[in-house]
């Protein structure tokens, strides 16, 4: 089975608005084992980077209000492709395999909004894996945010310190195959015998599954009820809802 884990970095939050995608990328995995293949793209946004999306994953400082220079990490966007160049290509990399992503209604929304604006046919959401509905459905009550989950499966995280679609991709894919039960010893052991020179290093590379049921979350129901209660207070507008 062919999965993609994949990623977007956007202007904000709304295509409809006139946001846009600024960055891909996919990590490929075969039968819950990654294969080594990835797609990873910057892309013009053909308008300008609002301040709070730049200071989630700072790419395009030459298109804020007040363009600058890059420091390091950050990507000008200006020489980059449109997305109408490259849409074709990320399709065609994908191909009929299942997708995975973290809050998936989100890159999905954005994705499709491309596609369609280049008169491509939209991808269905019946082909897709959202780990975020995983994870609180495996551990209600809990953060389910990607850095959360690091730290529940004890995956480094540590270069993870802006946003970024193709690094956070490969990070998913760590935690989604988490999610889904761990990886299996024996997927990597068969995977290196008969190879040059006959021994096996996959044995270093084992690590416990998870327990084969999740501790209880501490929060208490009546504590996840206020917090529920609470967030209803702040409206739809509120970061709580669009993040979750």
């Amino acid at each position: 089975m062919r999965e993609i884990v994949f990623d977007t970095e956007t202007t904000g939050f709304e295509p409809e608005k006139g946001d846009r995608i600024v960055e891909i990328g996919a990590v490929e995995l075969l039968n819950h084992m990654p294969t080594g293949r990835t797609y990873h793209q910057y892309i013009n946004p053909k308008r300008g980077m609002p301040d709070e999306a730049f200071g989630i994953h700072g790419i395009g400082p030459d298109l804020l209000s007040s363009p600058r220079p890059p420091k390091p990490g950050e990507v000008i966007l200006k020489d980059k492709p449109v997305f109408e160049a490259i849409g074709r290509d990320f399709i065609d990399f994908i191909g009929d395999a299942r997708l995975v992503a973290h809050n998936a209604s989100f890159d999905m929304k954005f994705l499709n909004a491309e596609l369609g604006w280049m008169s491509l046919p939209k991808l269905s959401m019946d082909r897709v894996v959202d780990t975020l509905a995983i994870a609180r459905k495996k551990f209600p009550g809990s953060p389910a945010s990607l850095d959360a989950l690091c730290r529940r499966f004890g995956i480094d995280n540590s270069t993870r310190t802006l946003h970024g679609a193709l690094l956070d991709s490969e990070i998913l894919a760590e935690v989604y195959l988490e999610l889904i039960g761990g990886r299996q010893p024996d997927f990597a052991l068969s995977a290196t015998t008969g190879s040059a020179g006959g021994g096996s290093t996959a044995a270093g590379d084992w690590r416990p599954a998870p327990r084969p049921e999740p501790l209880p979350p501490r929060l208490t129901a009546a504590e996840a009820a206020a917090h529920e209660a609470f967030v209803e207070t702040l409206g739809d507008a509120a970061l709580w809802k669009k993040l979750g």
